[in-house]
């Protein structure tokens, strides 16, 4: 019998009371591996009731004592990564070593997250008039919430919750029913830490759960990543309820290779960047743009010798490059678009579709029910082909050419996504001026993914972002707070009587 996944609230596992549940697979086998409960709008709100009285004590908690809660959530965190990521590749179906870059990627914003004390204070301007001093303050929300997605489940929560929890809110989140069990650990150890029971709540749920959080009246913000679609939803019910929202969708990241990059660094960090992770990430890169049909030519073949020498297997083989996808809708949507890119005339130079796992068993597992694809390169494709326009989220790379600087760099500017870019060239100019003209969010020169360090802000522009602040970096503490500016004065000497002008400073 598999086991079930409960919620986390009040700093214990609390079990559903609808009787709703879903699968939890094991993306390698097809298998179902546990359950996870499904929530109602009224447990939702139970768990934001009860987030709203621990978040007051937590607000009142010096930022100093709150830092060292987290100081020693990081140090548990580290001490379990193994076995936090092994569950999260079994869940995922990422390799272990991927996994754990996962966590490692997460705990880097929470390392950010400790110079609380420093980021919360506020300004003081001193006699701005006779006896007038002017000070703001950076306070908390209150009960903020986080709806992260399944390619992610630690790094995406711990980047939301790290700086919301720092900041003196208290944290609901609501993760990706599909891989569960990593983001209750974290909480889990949260409490571990000494944090407050209610402080740090999870909740799962499909989009009944989602609509209660958005529908909540305490709830003062909302952080979301995953497609397009639902990011414009909760970003618009949002704003028709008064929330923050920092909402992050799809994308389709382009990678030009200039002819005087090295080709085979370029082709390097191109096949990391394609098919690392199944493509399963949204800083991937699935267009391959080389300007000049000789630089074409060359990349093309360079990425089939590389290509043929990848291994897709169960996510904890330690000789596989990549594991399989999430589910068999994924895998479904894949293979689908793959058929329509050989439908539009898309040379397709290796069809993934043939391939499944490198290996028919691993460790005794039966790996023929998992949902594996091999790599898939396609060439000559156009900008009107559904797997140049669409975010395909699989081991999908095409190939674009272009024939002049000018005409690769508007594949970027006019695509209705955009997350991130990169650029391989050994031309300092030529680098300066795409890093300055490119309208995508983030931008990467001689880097094939370009996810900024912690102190920097992540966020995509056009269809890919919605709100005006992004994840970690200074624009967390911004997201997480709102500021109040108070005049103040302690007036000497007898009243002077009502004034009836505006007053003026100077």
């Amino acid at each position: 019998m598999s086991r079930t996944i409960h919620h986390f609230v009040h700093g214990q596992s609390q079990p559903g009371r609808s009787g709703n549940t879903a699968d939890v697979l094991n993306p390698s086998t097809g298998k179902v591996q546990a359950v996870v409960d499904l929530a109602t709008t009224e447990e939702v709100n139970e768990v934001i009731a009860d987030a709203a009285a621990a978040q007051r004590g937590w607000a009142a908690t010096s930022p100093q004592k709150r830092i060292r809660v987290l100081m020693k959530w990081i140090q548990l965190i580290n001490e379990n990564i193994d076995e936090i990521a092994r569950t999260l590749s079994l869940e995922h179906g990422k390799t272990f070593e991927d996994a754990k870059g996962d966590v490692i990627r997460g705990l880097d914003v929470v390392e950010f997250a400790l110079g609380a004390p420093h980021a919360l204070k506020g300004e003081y301007s001193d006699s701005v008039a006779t006896g007038v001093d002017v000070y703001s303050m950076r306070q908390p929300l209150g009960v903020v919430a986080g709806i992260t997605p399944f390619n992610f489940p630690a790094m995406i929560p711990l980047w939301k919750a790290g700086p919301a929890l720092a900041a003196g809110n208290a944290f609901i989140l609501k993760p990706s029913e599909r891989d569960p069990s990593v983001p209750v650990r974290l909480a889990e150890l949260f409490i571990q830490a000494g944090g407050p029971a209610g402080v740090f709540n999870v909740v799962h749920g499909d989009k009944t759960a989602v609509d209660a959080l958005l529908d909540s009246d305490v709830v003062r913000a909302i952080g979301f990543v995953g497609s397009t679609p639902i990011a414009k939803y909760i970003y618009e019910r949002c704003a028709a309820t008064g929330k923050r929202a920092q909402c992050f969708g799809g994308a389709k990241n382009h990678m030009l290779i200039l002819p005087d990059a090295d080709l085979d660094q370029a082709a390097d960090a191109l096949l990391g960047a394609a098919y690392g992770s199944a493509g399963e990430r949204c800083m991937a890169i699935s267009v391959a743009v080389p300007v000049g049909q000789e630089t074409a030519d060359k990349l093309r073949e360079k990425m089939i010798e590389r290509i043929g020498t990848l291994k897709v297997g169960h996510s904890l083989d330690p000789e596989a490059d990549y594991g399989p996808l999430v589910a068999q809708s994924a895998l479904d949507r894949v293979r689908d678009y793959i058929a329509q890119g050989e439908a539009a005339g898309a040379d397709l130079v290796i069809d993934g579709r043939t391939q499944g796992a490198t290996d028919d068993t691993f460790d005794g597992e039966d790996l023929s029910g998992g949902y594996f694809i091999g790599p898939t390169l396609f060439d000559h494709v156009t900008t009107d082909m559904s797997i140049y326009t669409d975010e395909i989220f699989g081991p999908v790379l095409t190939i674009v050419r272009a024939d002049t600087f000018e005409e690769a760099l508007a594949l970027p500017n006019e695509h209705q996504y955009g997350n991130g870019v990169s650029i391989f060239t050994n031309n300092g100019a030529a680098a300066r001026e795409f890093a300055n003209r490119v309208q995508v969010g983030m931008v990467g020169i001689n880097v094939p993914i370009p996810v900024p360090i912690a102190y920097h802000t992540f966020g995509g522009w056009k269809a890919s972002g919605f709100g005006d602040l992004n994840q970690h970096g200074p624009d967390s503490f911004r997201f997480y707070t709102k500021t109040k500016t108070v005049t103040s004065r302690w007036p000497v000497g007898k009243a002077t009587g009502a004034e009836f002008t505006m007053p003026v400073i100077g």
